[in-house]
């Protein structure tokens, strides 16, 4: 059977979009060509010491007698996008610079040098930008990870790094990565969210502000659970604006990214191996070693493997306050989530006694959640009162109460309290934080 021909408007569309993507391929081809005068001509020993006004007069006359020995005829649009595009590729990150500076996007996600997705408000959305080539896409990786001292290559095909600006930065390359590299940005804030503002985006209401300002100043252990992208990072950061600023604490990371604004501060960092395989430093490393430089609270920023023991060690023996996130979708299954931790760990210890550790340790376990909309929410607060015959006992002091889906599917919800009074009310009124029994009463729906 014959085709369809298309019809006069499916023609008269795609007339525009054939054009548009013709005109990007030409600039794309004219971008290569100068990149690689630019490569030529420009003194890269200098770039480091050149401001940014010279640079890029020094790339717009380049370019200009190279567009003229090339032939190309440019408008002013088209020249002044193309000096950007090479402004970014000697000095930035390429073509991802442009989204690094978009303060409207949270992640960045490259499947392949061809499709670049990101996050915006919650939602994930195409974009247009694209990489020339793998080699290109390579090329920009290499970039990120050389300048902090790491590498990715077939022998190592995956690594974690941040960007200048604190960014999150993971990429796998082939052959792990099939159809071309994968790289994830989660963008790092530059301004930190405070209390008030997390209120006032509906994350949580003032009466649970008011409880978690009382159970951080009364150095209660919390954890943070939540899945990935829930804000556990942000909540664990505002959690910290209530620590008194004469403590002194010491955070420990896999990747640097907490934002404390106390004076007294001290950041660990740990390192992955060399290209021989040596001088590997983990989270426990820095752990152990913190407990040895008198610390009032140790942070760690996420708790994913056998660091769990010495975490729980500490919570246990005199570093009271002491916060963390783990990876888990509920509090019950965070208390699982370490159990399983400490299993894997190789510690040969009953359940029974492994509960009691975790029980005595933890205080307070914080569930942050993005919910199907994209917003994000601390759905539950929930205390550890310790075990019951061979069980943990807990007990849920505030939720968020979904109730339906608008037509736009936006969630409708509201926070309340359970009706549970705390089990700390007694340790927040021993350090000057009465809390009122009304705190503790269902909210009435809005």
């Amino acid at each position: 059977m014959r085709k369809p021909s298309p019809s006069p408007r499916t023609a008269a569309q795609a007339g525009p979009i054939d054009k548009e993507r013709k005109r990007k391929e030409r600039l794309g081809v004219i971008k290569l060509e100068l990149h690689k005068a630019l490569l030529e001509s420009l003194n890269l020993a200098a770039l480091d010491t050149a401001t940014e006004s010279d640079l890029r007069a020094e790339i717009v006359s380049i370019s200009g007698e190279r567009l003229e020995e090339m032939g190309v005829v440019l408008n002013r649009e088209e020249r002044a996008t193309l000096n950007q595009d090479l402004f970014d590729e000697v000095t930035g990150l390429g073509p991802l610079e442009p989204l690094l500076k978009d303060d409207t996007v949270n992640d960045i996600l490259v499947n392949g040098p061809q499709q670049v997705f990101v996050e915006r408000a919650g939602k994930l959305e195409l974009t247009d930008t694209t990489f020339k080539d793998e080699k290109h896409l390579l090329r920009i990786i290499d970039k990120i990870v050389s300048a902090v001292g790491r590498r990715v290559d077939e022998s190592n095909p995956y690594v974690d790094a941040r960007l200048a600006d604190g960014s999150r930065f993971n990429a796998m390359v082939p052959p792990i990565a099939v159809d071309g590299s994968l790289v994830s940005i989660r963008k790092f804030k530059k301004e930190k969210l405070a209390v008030d503002d997390l209120v006032k985006f509906g994350a949580f209401t003032e009466e649970m502000a008011a409880y978690l300002q009382a159970a951080v100043a009364t150095r209660l252990n919390i954890i943070v659970s939540g899945g990935t992208g829930s804000g556990k990072t942000t909540t664990l950061n505002a959690l910290s604006s209530f620590i008194d600023n004469d403590e002194r604490i010491l955070t420990i990371e896999d990747t640097a990214e907490l934002q404390l604004q106390q004076t007294h501060v001290g950041r660990m960092e740990s390192r992955p191996a060399n290209v021989e395989g040596k001088g590997a430093v983990s989270q426990r490393d820095c752990l152990r070693n913190a407990l040895r430089m008198r610390p009032d609270r140790i942070i760690v920023g996420e708790t994913r493997g056998e660091e769990v023991i010495d975490m729980l060690q500490a919570m246990n023996t005199g570093h009271d306050g002491s916060m963390t996130t783990i990876h888990a979708n509920s509090a019950r299954d965070g208390v699982s989530r370490l159990e399983n931790m400490i299993a894997m760990a190789g510690i040969e210890m009953p359940i029974k006694a492994v509960r009691s550790q975790i029980s005595s340790a933890v205080n307070l376990i914080v569930q942050a959640s993005r919910l199907q909309d994209g917003s994000r929410r601390m759905v539950s607060i929930t205390e550890v009162t310790g075990m019951e015959g061979e069980v943990i006992s807990m007990q849920e002091i505030f939720r968020y109460q979904r109730v339906g889906l608008t037509p736009d599917n936006k969630i409708i919800g509201h926070f309340t309290a359970t009706g549970i009074r705390s089990a700390f009310s007694e340790r927040f009124r021993m350090w000057g934080y009465d809390l009122p029994p009304s705190l503790f009463e269902p909210f009435a729906a809005e």
